[in-house]
């Protein structure tokens, strides 16, 4: 991976075709798009309701959470054609790749020194804003980080995490806010731990309180899915 390369997404849309005929038969089928319609109400409220695996995940009486709404996709706003990465790097499906990426972001934090009014930001955004973001599933720490900014974990992505944070500080501090690099360092926590994520993303909707990857990824809400989510991770430890 080198600063400056990209990549390219593909996507499809459908299109729909109108008919009309006489009165008669107008009326008919009319009454008969009314019935196609109202049939496909009910069936698409009864598989949400009811859907609990597979990619979406059934959220009592509130519709559903789908694992495409999760996980972040694509390329990462202005560091992502810098660096050459994308979320879509981190994948259970592609384990080579998804290993490179987090060691590449991991080399970042160990290359990287931060200091003066850097640091304290870096301090605020993993350690104090929102209580932090910690590796959490992987390891027990409070954060990735301790108060005075030292490294409080050494699992491969925590060192990612702490390298995005450090990147984002250094090289486009005036560009994103700290809660914006919390959520960046937040996107890439939910790839590492997609499916639990993904189960903590229905706890918390069932509990009204609004998506973002601050809510879902920090400490904020630390534990709130505990006994009602579960998942494997991404990557190596």
């Amino acid at each position: 991976m080198k600063t400056g390369s990209g990549g390219s997404e593909k996507k499809s849309e459908s299109k729909i075709e109108k008919h009309t005929t006489k009165k008669t038969d107008w009326e008919f089928y009319a009454q008969f798009a009314i019935i196609i319609v109202l049939a496909g109400i009910l069936i698409y409220s009864y598989s949400g309701n009811q859907s609990e695996t597979g990619n979406s995940i059934g959220v009592r009486g509130i519709g559903t959470v789908s694992a495409s709404s999760v996980v972040p996709t694509g390329t990462p706003p202005i560091y992502g054609d810098e660096l050459g990465i994308k979320y879509d790097y981190v994948s259970a499906n592609n384990p080579e790749v998804t290993e490179k990426t987090i060691a590449f972001l991991g080399s970042i934090d160990t290359s990287e020194t931060l200091e003066g009014a850097d640091l304290e930001r870096y301090i605020n955004i993993l350690y104090n804003l929102e209580n932090g973001i910690s590796c959490e599933y992987c390891c027990g720490a409070r954060a990735i980080i301790f108060s005075s900014g030292e490294m409080a974990c050494g699992c491969a992505h925590s060192y990612a995490m702490r390298g995005v944070a450090k990147y984002l500080i250094k090289y486009h501090g005036d560009e994103f806010t700290d809660e914006q690099i919390l959520e960046e360092v937040g996107k890439w926590k939910t790839l590492f731990f997609p499916g639990i994520m993904e189960g903590k993303a229905q706890v918390l909707k069932q509990n009204g309180i609004e998506f973002n990857y601050i809510n879902l990824a920090s400490n904020k809400y630390r534990g709130i899915e505990q006994g009602q989510a579960s998942g494997t991770m991404v990557g190596g430890c």
